[in-house]
């Protein structure tokens, strides 16, 4: 994607609707603990029950972000997109050899403590909602 998309998100362009969202990877096999150096931020519309909002993310798509993180490595920065069965993905390059598939996020209640499941680089990977606040 063109550097151009992404130019700062001004807080008065997003709706009441959105969300910063904060996910640590949770406790899996060679991580006992979890870990808080890897996980993701992403900025999407959210129902008031907490879950991503279709309506709101279509008519915004170009606003709802996503960047992933962990220690040691660049950050990854795309967009939250929607194929048309209804999965949500993260998307950051053209092309979909890089795209991170939610595992039933549409279902998923983005809410403090829950769990969600995002597929990465061929595995399953699961991640706890660290945090959701208004941006």
């Amino acid at each position: 994607m063109a550097s151009k998309e992404f130019a700062m998100t001004a807080l008065h362009d997003l709706t009441p609707k959105f969300r910063n969202i904060r996910l640590l990877l949770a406790r899996e096999k060679g991580h006992p603990e979890g870990d808080r150096e890897e996980g993701y931020d992403v900025l999407a519309p959210l129902t008031d029950e907490g879950r991503l909002d279709a309506k709101e993310w279509k008519s915004h798509q170009a606003l709802c972000r996503v960047r992933h993180f962990r220690a040691g490595e660049d950050d990854l920065v795309g967009r939250l997109r929607r194929k048309p069965g209804g999965q949500w993905f993260f998307d950051y390059t053209e092309g979909d050899r890089d795209d991170e598939a939610g595992f039933h996020l549409d279902d998923e209640c983005f809410v403090t403590g829950e769990y969600v499941s995002i597929r990465r680089n061929g595995a399953m990977h699961t991640y706890q909602v660290a945090r959701v606040e208004r941006p």
